[in-house]
């Protein structure tokens, strides 16, 4: 009786492993798509999804290339930072094969309660330490609305800063669902103005009842959407600043006018070709950013200029878990008669690591960056068995540790004499942990050293470059 039923286990075993086998394995030259199917899914459309894969059915594809064009579409699919997790399997029957996608979908309506420092970084608030410079408010997001990939998000922050923001993207319309548009309007305010940059540090003027600084927005974008790695904008903004009269006599530079106020419109074309492996950490791939723009100022309230900007940075994953980036930034800013407010280099956006307490101004910039990862453990999923909904109840988490290089120089030829570390060349380097966890989250703990003999350890989120 126990061999009747072993040798009938093992002939249902055969008989299941050869149907696998044959439907599973590929052995002609060329396959054919036949169907695609998609699971879990349960708020996104279907063509948010097809548009972005390398393939559809119907289509002819060499048997080789056939892994390859499945996992480059996983990849596009998960870019979207829609979902959790993307995976896919198929079967391959007679050279016809059935594709099918799987899909997490992340939760896509989320107030965020929003606190934060007033200051660029938290390094830079720790100087003053004054709790009064905090902000806070929350952030509503609705992302995927609709199940279209569209995004609504209103932002309401009060304390030190004042900010009101409204947006909605929409990137799927036309025939081809490639093009799209974006609207959103803006108005901020604060206690507090940098009014000048002397010897590379803020200066700061005060109003404890009122707000010195005042900036009211309005943008329209035209999106042009090729896929998740692809896109290109063309972006037409209108803006108002106003400030107390008092910054005009502590710097009339401020503006460069000798006014209070200004109006502006920008008009700003951008492409941008993403082809990291994953955006919030990437690890393989490339980047490249290059737009440029031009302020035309309304009224005689400034003097208009013209900025054109890349960025290029290579991902190269290395044996043993080791990774490297490398890659450059540069700016060139073309006009007359720079506002403070307008001479901006690094500091903000682009900085050097170990000059985050210093503000680097000028017309032109170039920027270096390189880092060597160690990935030290990346757990997939940590499960919260208190939280009973799929969707919150995961929680990845990568660590990191890694050294950097930084090189940039700033080239000012305006306000050079009154800031020393313009027109030099900036090194900075060190060592810092980087964790990756929940929705994107990337929190970085580095030390740095600088040229100019400066240490510390800096907090910042984000992916450095």
């Amino acid at each position: 009786m126990l061999l009747r039923r072993y040798l009938f286990c093992a002939a249902v075993l055969w008989c299941c492993c050869l149907t696998v086998a044959n439907a599973s394995l590929c052995t002609e030259p060329h396959v054919v798509v036949q169907t695609i199917d998609f699971t879990g899914n349960e708020v996104t459309k279907e063509f948010i999804l097809t548009r972005e894969l390398t393939f559809q059915p119907g289509d002819t594809i060499v048997t080789e290339d056939l892994e390859a064009q499945l996992e480059e579409s996983r990849k596009r699919i998960y870019n979207l930072r829609l979902f959790h997790a993307v995976n896919y399997s198929y079967t391959c029957d007679n050279g016809l094969v059935q594709v099918t996608y799987q899909v997490k979908e992340r939760v896509y309506l989320y107030p965020i309660p929003y606190f934060d420092f007033a200051d660029r970084n938290f390094n830079a608030w720790l100087e003053k330490k004054d709790l009064s410079r905090l902000d806070y408010g929350f952030i509503l997001t609705r992302r995927n609305f609709r199940g279209r990939n569209e995004d609504v998000r209103l932002r309401l922050q009060h304390g030190f800063n004042r900010r009101i923001e409204l947006s909605y993207r929409v990137p799927n319309l036309g025939g081809n669902r490639n093009l799209g548009y974006e609207v959103g309007v803006a108005d901020y305010r604060s206690h507090t103005i940098n009014y000048n940059i002397l010897n590379n540090r803020q200066y700061f003027y005060e109003e404890k009842e009122s707000m010195p600084i005042r900036r009211t927005s309005a943008a329209l974008a035209l999106l042009h959407r090729q896929n998740v790695q692809r896109q290109s904008a063309l972006r037409v903004a209108y803006y108002h600043e106003e400030t107390a009269d008092t910054i005009v006599h502590l710097n009339r530079d401020y503006f460069n006018t000798g006014l209070s106020n200004r109006n502006y419109i920008r008009l700003d074309l951008s492409h941008v070709f993403n082809r990291r492996n994953t955006f919030a950490y990437p690890l393989s791939g490339s980047y490249f950013d290059a737009g440029i723009g031009h302020a035309f100022f309304l009224n005689n309230t400034g003097t208009g200029f013209t900025t054109a900007r890349a960025k290029y940075v290579q991902y190269v994953p290395l044996p043993r878990k080791f990774y490297y980036s490398v890659g450059g930034e540069a700016q060139v800013r073309l006009g007359n008669n720079f506002a403070v407010t307008d001479n901006v280099a690094l500091g903000y956006r682009s900085l050097v690591r170990g000059y985050e307490l210093y503000v680097v101004g000028g017309q032109h910039y170039g920027l270096f960056k390189q880092g060597l990862s160690k990935e030290l453990f990346n757990i997939k999923g940590i499960h919260l068995k208190f939280i009973r909904n799929p969707k919150l109840n995961t929680v990845p988490l990568a660590v990191y540790l890694n050294t950097f290089t930084d090189a940039g120089y700033t080239i000012d030829n305006i306000y050079e004499a009154r800031n020393p570390l313009t027109n030099r060349l900036l090194l900075g380097g060190g060592f810092g942990l980087h964790v990756v966890t929940f929705y994107d989250i990337v929190l970085r703990a580095e030390y740095t050293a600088n040229r100019e003999g400066n240490r510390g350890l800096y907090l910042n989120v984000g992916y450095p470059f």
